[in-house]
């Protein structure tokens, strides 16, 4: 894929090219080959004494972030419940709003960070807040830790990664859909049924360990279980005369995925959307946005996503430090939300119409030059 400044002129539209995103295919061979797998990423040169204080672990920020994110799941979802059966329903919508953010967006993070096994010191508490929020957010514990791994070693690096989100040709109207996650949802459910009943896919197969496929299928049946509880108890609502009530349960558990997700989306899409694949430097390829303190509360300061690549063993609560230290060399941050949007959406329309364009900004003038090396090897596309 060749870099094209984002300066240079439209040039007029082409054919639709499909890239084939399989672990298993023609992409993943050309990967290997091209030296993409595994292969050595750019880093930042930060003194050892500075990374070692940053990487250091602590339980305090996670407990401390943990307690209130419980809490807030208890306050809301308790008040909702309370409005709802009282007869104020329409009065309980602000905090089944509140309730399915909560639940269905601030999980991404924590099962993101307690997956790595940074957010706190102790490992169990990693190891429940982790299945916990991956129950939330409606992914097997074990296939997505093994992904999410794979993610890491190989970031948007087509035929390697299992967690790529724009996939070309984009198709905007499913990006569309993900903010209120009904086919995300589904294809997870989808997945779980399938684990659960003990089949595992071929990517699945390639990312995780054999050893690890039992404990997959464990886990799949336990959530399973636990949605099939949740089902039995709304129709033992309904049968005993309780009405529109005995949809409470999925309110509480499920729905929350569906209603509640719209942050985790919009803050997710914002992390590779635009730039490049097929790299061997994170700050091609990952976005580091500057939020609001309550986005970055749920988000629990992944808008710092070219950090948090590069140094993936610094604790969440240390990555605003980390940000500062090494800034000098990255990209300047997008300066909110809304402005990084813009610049995403502006593009994955030129993607669109330009297969291979990618958005590629301008480092500072203290910052060492992106390593492009192996960029200009691009794999071949169909086109259609």
């Amino acid at each position: 894929m060749t870099s094209v400044p984002s300066s240079s002129p439209p040039v007029p539209a082409q054919p639709r090219t499909f890239r084939d995103y399989a672990l298993t295919g023609e992409s993943s061979r050309r990967a290997v080959e091209m030296g993409l797998a595994a292969a050595e990423w750019y880093h930042t040169e930060v003194p050892r004494k500075v990374m070692k204080e940053l990487m250091t672990r602590s339980d305090g920020p996670a407990i401390r972030d943990t307690i209130l994110w419980i809490a807030l799941h208890v306050v809301f979802g308790g008040v909702a419940v309370w409005l709802s059966v009282t007869g104020h329903p329409w009065l309980s919508v602000p905090f089944w709003i509140a309730y399915g953010v909560v639940y269905g967006s601030a999980c991404d993070s924590r099962w993101h960070e307690c997956g790595h096994g940074t957010a706190f010191r102790t490992p169990w508490m990693n190891d429940a807040v982790y299945h916990i929020a991956s129950f939330q957010v409606m992914r097997n514990p074990v296939n997505w830790r093994w992904s999410h791994a794979r993610h890491h070693t190989d970031t948007i690096i087509v035929g390697r990664d299992a967690e790529i989100a724009w996939m070309h040709p984009i198709k905007l109207g499913l990006k569309a859909l993900a903010y209120v996650g009904l086919v995300d949802a589904w294809h997870s459910l989808k997945v779980l049924a399938r684990n659960a009943a003990g089949v595992l896919s071929a990517d699945e197969r390639d990312y995780i360990p054999e050893s690890e496929w039992p404990k997959a299928i464990f886990w799949a049946r336990v959530h399973m279980a636990i949605y099939a509880a949740t089902v039995l108890v709304a129709l033992a609502m309904l049968l005993a005369g309780q009405g529109w009530r005995s949809v409470i349960p999925f309110l509480l558990v499920g729905l929350p995925r569906l209603y509640g997700c719209w942050h985790m989306v919009m803050t997710g899409l914002l992390q590779h959307g635009g730039l490049a694949e097929d790299v061997l430097d994170h700050r091609l390829n990952s976005r580091t946005v500057y939020m609001n303190p309550i986005s970055r509360w749920i988000y629990w300061n992944m808008n710092y996503h070219v950090e948090h690549h590069m140094f993936p063993m610094v604790p969440y609560h240390a990555l605003p430090r980390l940000h500062e230290a090494i800034k000098h060399d990255l990209p300047p941050p997008n300066p909110s939300i809304w402005a990084a949007y813009k610049e995403m959406f502006g593009a994955v329309l030129r993607q669109r119409r330009e297969p291979g364009y990618y958005l590629k900004r301008e480092l500072p003038p203290t910052a060492r030059p992106y390593k492009e090396d192996l960029h200009t090897a691009v794999p071949e596309r169909a086109t259609a």
